[in-house]
């Protein structure tokens, strides 16, 4: 069926709102669940009526609009969230780094979509999915501005031979997300021999977290920048613009020229300071639209008098029982490095360090930084490879006094990355799948390496 206008292609998808796919599906299709697509073939071939294809002409050509059919979730505390990335089309590395941004395969396909929002339920059939929302998707011109640029990233990588070192996380909104049925899923790529994994232009996560509740929930989030800033300048320019004049002052100096009161034990002051310098009225950084859409997480570092760092940088908790079965690509570990953003909070302090002396730092600076693909890879990979093996071959603990130690990677491991303690106490524990019961135990980041990083 060919839709004219886009008023009657949008009134059409308007009248799935609070249908099922069961109600939809004319073809049977529902039934089979493990065909990847199922449900955004089902609207497209008993709902819109047209043949299901993988052109890369937008799906509805004449109108130049895309059809995308997405599920979000709805978490423990009433906010929603997308439950993926919007993918969109392969990358061809032979073809894209000699186009333009405008013609290029991310535009021939995103510049206009219809997307069609549905709720994700566990233990709901899929049949009962029902279509929650419908609504044409055109991007504001700030976002495509950062887009632009993420493109143009993307690509600088492809003409320096680079494309096997592509990742999600190099980019703000628009990601080159792996796309095949295994890591043996490679292409060519034209200025080196090494063959690069298969990608494909995608939304972030995070993006599409904030598109959907833009469009679920009454409540936005609060913009650090200026009504189109975006457009001229990025993420690392206004935010520099914004602290740069506050370098340099003390923190109980600066929560006093913000007014809110300084307390060292207290995690939330930090993220409250950072909102309040850059002019909004969260009480969280991570709250702020910007940093959502990007999935921009923030981590406090404190230097010592000559540039050194006392302590390693921690991340997330080690999922013992997850970590036997799951493959490198869909770890935890992997996801948080190959996808996030940090804007690491520089304080440095005066004066040396003496055991039960209190100090005040001061405000030294920021930095943006994603971890390189090379280095998820490698290290990265080296120290939860290794992990898996001691904790499928039985982790081995021995007393010493009061403390437990145990054969996982400890700092000395790779000068990168290792297991440590990250517990409320020596209590604190959990099972290991062998039975024996360990302290909590994270994944940190050496702090030379940090140092090394703030140095560059």
């Amino acid at each position: 069926m060919i839709y004219e206008t886009i008023d009657e292609l949008i009134e059409k998808a308007n009248a799935a709102e609070g249908k099922t796919f069961g109600e939809i599906d004319g073809t049977g299709r529902i039934k089979n669940l493990r065909s990847k697509g199922t449900l955004g073939n089902i609207i497209e071939e008993s709902y819109f009526g047209y043949e299901i294809n993988s052109v890369s002409k937008p799906d509805f050509e004449n109108l130049g609009v895309e059809l995308k059919v997405t599920p979000f979730k709805k978490n423990k505390n009433h906010t929603y969230s997308s439950k993926e990335r919007l993918v969109l089309n392969i990358i061809d590395y032979m073809k894209e780094h000699d186009l333009t941004f405008k013609e290029s395969s991310f535009m021939s396909k995103a510049a206009k979509m219809l997307i069609m929002l549905y709720q994700h339920v566990p233990e709901v059939p899929i049949s009962d999915f029902r279509i929650v929302k419908s609504f044409l998707n055109e991007f504001s011109e700030e976002d495509l501005a950062v887009m632009e640029r993420d493109w143009e990233i993307i690509v600088s990588k492809i003409k320096s031979g680079e494309a096997h070192l592509i990742s999600e996380a190099d980019t703000m909104y628009l990601s080159a997300c792996t796309k095949g049925a295994n890591k043996s899923s490679v292409r060519e790529q034209p200025f080196s021999p090494i063959k690069a994994k298969q990608r494909a232009f995608s939304l972030k996560t995070s993006y599409m977290t904030n598109l959907i509740r833009k469009y679920l929930t009454p409540e936005h989030m609060e913009s650090f920048s200026m009504p189109g800033e975006l457009k001229t300048k990025t993420v690392d320019q206004i935010l520099e613009e914004r602290l740069s004049p506050h370098y340099g002052k003390k923190i109980d100096v600066l929560c006093d020229e913000v007014g809110i009161k300084y307390n060292p034990n207290n995690k939330s002051m930090i993220p409250h300071l950072m909102a309040k310098l850059l002019g909004v009225k969260k009480n969280d950084i991570g709250e702020i639209e910007e940093f959502s859409k990007a999935n921009i997480k923030f981590k406090t570092i404190g230097r010592e008098p000559g540039g050194n760092i006392r302590e390693h940088m921690s991340f997330t908790h080690v999922d013992f029982d997850t970590l036997l079965s799951e493959e490198w690509e869909e770890s935890e570990l992997y996801r948080i490095f190959s996808e996030q953003k940090y804007l690491f909070l520089i304080f440095r302090f005066e004066e040396e360090y003496k055991k039960g002396v209190k100090r005040i730092p001061y405000f030294e600076g920021i930095k943006l930084w994603n971890m390189p693909q090379e280095k998820i890879d490698g290290e990265l990979y080296a120290t939860w490879s290794e992990t898996k093996k001691i904790v499928k071959e039985g982790v081995k603990l021995n007393k010493a006094g009061n403390r437990v130690n145990n054969n996982l990677p400890g700092s000395s491991f790779n000068n990168f990355c290792h297991i440590r303690s990250k517990a409320r106490d020596g209590k604190d524990k959990i099972l290991l799948p062998d039975g024996q019961k360990i302290t909590k135990q994270a994944y940190w980041l050496d702090r030379h390496y940090i140092e090394r990083i703030l140095n560059e």
